[in-house]
């Protein structure tokens, strides 16, 4: 089957549709292509639907989004990826870092990581999971089981040079 998204160049145009929607998801907290009622109708709750959204409707941008944050995402959601904030050639870049929405950051200085983050959350120990949801870090750990004629398909010469070979895929003669 044809992914209709499938069209869109090669380059970075999808990197920064891709940006685009993750800003806007956590700028206006839902995504751009929410269908209302698609999950009681069988034939919206499909991806050939969603790319069909995607594609023919129009990305609505909530009022209650400053004019800066607005442009960005109308810029990085554009469906013409010739057209997209990001993908004029020779500009592409310097267009994004010089949006309305990011003129207040030195790009170089956060190149060179020296910018504190607005927030860094207070941690107990490098696994300190308190900012995390529970709901996510009480969830069981379950490990998907191995195939073993999958495995033992692997070729490990491909992991020469490597640390760590697993034992169990080693002959009697590899053994360390």
């Amino acid at each position: 089957m044809h992914n209709p998204l499938s069209s869109y160049l090669a380059d970075y145009s999808v990197d920064w549709w891709a940006l685009g929607v993750l800003m806007f998801e956590m700028l206006a907290g839902r995504s751009p292509f929410d269908i209302v009622g698609a999950a009681d109708n069988p034939d919206q709750n499909t991806e050939d639907y969603l790319f069909q959204v995607i594609l023919e409707k129009t990305i609505r941008i909530p009022r209650s989004l400053s004019v800066k944050a607005a442009s960005i995402l109308k810029g990085f959601l554009n469906k013409n990826p010739k057209e997209r904030l990001g993908c004029h050639p020779g500009t592409g870049f310097t267009d994004i870092t010089s949006h309305p929405f990011y003129r207040s950051i030195d790009w170089e200085l956060l190149e060179q990581k020296h910018i504190t983050p607005p927030y860094k959350p207070p941690l107990k120990s490098e696994r300190d999971l308190e900012h995390f949801d529970k709901q996510f870090t009480d969830e069981p750990v379950i490990l998907t089981p191995d195939d073993t004629k999958t495995i033992n398909k692997i070729d490990q010469s491909e992991f020469d040079g490597f640390e760590y070979i697993n034992p169990l895929l080693m002959s009697s003669e590899d053994c360390v």
